[in-house]
């Protein structure tokens, strides 16, 4: 063991200082990836199974991983879980199949739980509230928007006697959802959730529906006897306005653009609208046939009455004055021959009747103005922009005014028009990116370049230091070598690194053949060492 470990530190003091450190960071270097390597592979990656959930869920979850011996992370909060990332696909199946993770909502399935035997009919209500809560739960937390969500239902009493004059109490219902950050709900979810929970239980209107979030904000169900609700008309408005005018500018820009270069105009477009909505019915009659007028014959009755009669009596008395007389008819008085006609006539005419039920549009543009500014060909020269390129595009803003403003039943001229319309030749304050560019390559190249001279300076000052300490350390030696006395040097032979005789014996032959006055001053050194 002495042996080896003298040359083992035989060979170990071969090297330089350098190399010994280099040789031992390497190592260290070499120890610590290996052990960095055989920790990652060694240690347990965990992902996250479940988020988000509820007490009762979380407990249910992790008395699962409990009895089957999977180990598990649990949050600070309890309501996130992280499985070995390998198993969260088998971990969530069992989950599932087993029903565990209910989002803290017991539906139906309480009642194949449990027995329906030796409850009251209290009691089954209560279960029965209960389930239709929780499955509604469930359902509303199916939206990814939903962290949570609180349902209660309010069912009346039902009875077998009305009183007279009484209508039936409805249903209610109350939701709170928890909304998770970050996320919105539009209007169609809100209303998919009045419909949900309102065809859920049997005789709950929607009117008898509130919906909040975890602010106390409500939302509100956007139809109410086909009317907005105050709540979104405002924003709905607003968005309404804003498409419109986004259209209308996307449009000229893409337009203007193409033919005069995308960097060349700037499109600024106002719009104001009306949104009153109104409804109205208009009920109309008129005649089949529009020439004439006349509707159509659909019954005709005629009756004719002709009368003759040849009285030859003796005048007397009054016509008509008699007790078995007709008042106006003819007497018996009258001489000579009686002649009477009557015709009568009734004619069934049948007309159009039409309703109409007019819903006005929405919206309406109540006043649009449209700005336009074009750089000319010589951004310095306003008039380098022809007039002839300004009526024109002057003429496209006005008939795209004109087709927008047409449904707002105003008479508008064409000076009204042109008063609508903008166009002006002016050079574009842009930002100078090339003076941006060119001083930030600037000051690039500029540091590249001082650390390069920091560089050549830094060398060069180690060069001429270094030939400077050489020359005075030359001439130490040669003032040295000056006053000292000559020295002789006699020639050595290093045994102790010789392994053998024989190399030791061929180096005295060498020495002898080539130099054989330092051989004999080798032996005369011997003679006078022994």
């Amino acid at each position: 063991m002495v042996r080896y470990w003298d040359r083992v530190t035989q060979y170990w003091n071969k090297f330089s200082k350098t190399q010994k450190i280099t040789f031992i960071a390497t190592v260290v270097l070499v120890i610590l990836t290996v052990g960095i390597i055989s920790y990652n592979f060694s240690k347990t990656e965990y992902a996250l199974a479940y988020t988000n959930l509820q007490p009762s869920d979380a407990a249910a979850i992790k008395g699962y991983l409990d009895s089957s011996k999977i180990p598990y992370q649990l949050s600070e909060d309890g309501k996130s879980i992280g499985v070995p990332r390998s198993q969260v696909a088998s971990v969530k199946l069992a989950v599932e199949s087993q029903g565990l993770n209910k989002n803290g909502n017991v539906g139906y399935g309480a009642f194949s739980e449990s027995k329906a035997f030796g409850t009251t009919d209290k009691e089954f209500n209560v279960k029965y509230i209960n389930a239709v809560q929780g499955e509604l739960q469930q359902l509303i937390n199916q939206n990814n928007a939903i962290a949570s969500s609180k349902v209660l239902i309010s069912l009346p009493e039902e009875t077998v006697l009305l009183p007279k004059g009484k209508e039936k109490e409805k249903a209610s219902a109350s939701v709170v959802l928890n909304v998770k950050q970050g996320y919105t709900l539009d209007q169609s979810k809100v209303d998919t959730m009045y419909n949900l929970v309102s065809h859920s239980i049997q005789g709950l209107p929607i009117e008898n529906i509130t919906i909040s979030d975890q602010n106390g904000e409500p939302l509100a169900y956007s139809k109410s006897n086909n009317k907005l609700s105050a709540g979104n008309l405002a924003t709905q408005q607003f968005e309404v306005n804003n498409q419109f005018r986004s259209e209308i500018q996307r449009t000229v820009q893409q337009m203007l653009g193409a033919i005069l270069g995308r960097d060349k105009v700037i499109v600024n477009v106002f719009s104001t609208m009306n949104f009153d909505q109104r409804n109205s019915r208009e009920q109309l009659v008129t005649a089949p046939n529009t020439i004439d007028q006349k509707g159509l014959e659909i019954s005709v009755q005629e009756i004719q009455k002709n009368y003759t009669g040849d009285n030859g009596a003796a005048a007397g008395g009054v016509p008509g004055t008699g007790q078995t007389d007709v008042p106006g008819y003819p007497g018996s008085s009258n001489n000579g021959n009686t002649k009477s006609e009557e015709l009568q006539k009734t004619v069934n005419l049948e007309v159009n009747h039409i309703t109409n039920e007019i819903v006005a549009t929405p919206y309406v543009v109540k006043d649009l103005t449209i700005n336009v500014g074009i750089e000319p060909p010589v951004p310095n020269d306003p008039n380098s922009l022809t007039q002839e390129t300004k009526d024109a595009v002057q003429k496209i803003l006005v008939n795209i005014v004109r087709a927008a403003l047409a449904d707002n039943k105003q008479t508008l001229t064409d000076q009204d028009l042109n008063n609508k319309v903008s166009v002006f030749a002016h050079s574009f304050a842009r930002p100078n990116s090339d003076q941006a560019i060119n001083s930030n390559q600037a000051l690039l190249y500029g540091g590249l370049g001082g650390i390069a001279l920091a560089l050549i300076a830094g060398g060069i000052y180690a060069i001429v230091r270094r030939r400077r300490a050489a020359r005075l350390a030359a001439e130490a030696e040669e003032l040295a070598a000056a006053a000292a006395p000559p020295k002789v040097e006699f020639p050595t032979i290093d045994i102790d690194n010789v392994s053998n005789e024989n190399q030791v014996r061929k180096q005295l032959e060498q020495l002898a053949k080539k130099k054989p006055e330092d051989f004999v001053n080798l032996l005369r050194t011997w003679l006078v060492d022994e």
